[in-house]
């Protein structure tokens, strides 16, 4: 057997209804809509959770939780108080945080630091962001603020 010798098995294909052409056709008239109603008009149909009616399930249910729209940029972040212990003279960076478990994971958007807590130290600081009073409670003790781009994740298909 070849393959331009495949056949449908008896009675898997069977001729389309032909609808709205006379009475003497069988699907005349209404062509097998019905009388009126919803479903009986040109390019109706139930939209998404219809239950006929009735209160949806969507709508009874309480609304909880945390909505992220999906164009909002997430950042880890972490105040001033927590790098006040990572004095020296090495550069901290986000996969330096991350190795000492300081953050746990870095979102596509990457780190941000914030200005909350006190900075006595001097430190050379690498991140995604910095808030305005990060930037200048760092600067103040002599440290250095260098923002890292950050390379957006491709369009998932």
């Amino acid at each position: 057997m070849e393959l331009h010798e495949l056949k449908p098995a008896r009675g898997a294909r069977r001729p389309r209804k032909v609808r709205g052409r006379g009475s003497a056709s069988g699907l005349g008239k209404t062509a097998g809509r019905g009388q009126k109603g919803a479903k009986a008009r040109t390019g109706a149909h139930d939209r998404r959770g219809f239950e006929g009616g009735q209160m949806p399930l969507l709508r009874r249910l309480p609304k909880i939780g945390y909505f992220t729209p999906p164009h909002q940029k997430v950042y880890a972040v972490l105040n001033l108080g927590a790098l006040e212990s990572l004095g020296g003279e090495i550069e901290i960076t986000p996969e330096l945080l991350k190795e000492k478990r300081i953050v746990r994971s870095l979102p596509d958007a990457g780190l941000k630091i914030l200005g909350s807590g006190k900075l006595t130290k001097k430190l050379s600081v690498a991140a995604h962001a910095f808030s305005a009073s990060a930037r200048k409670a760092i600067e103040a003790v002599g440290g250095t603020c260098r923002v890292i781009p950050r390379v957006s994740p491709p369009p998932s298909a």
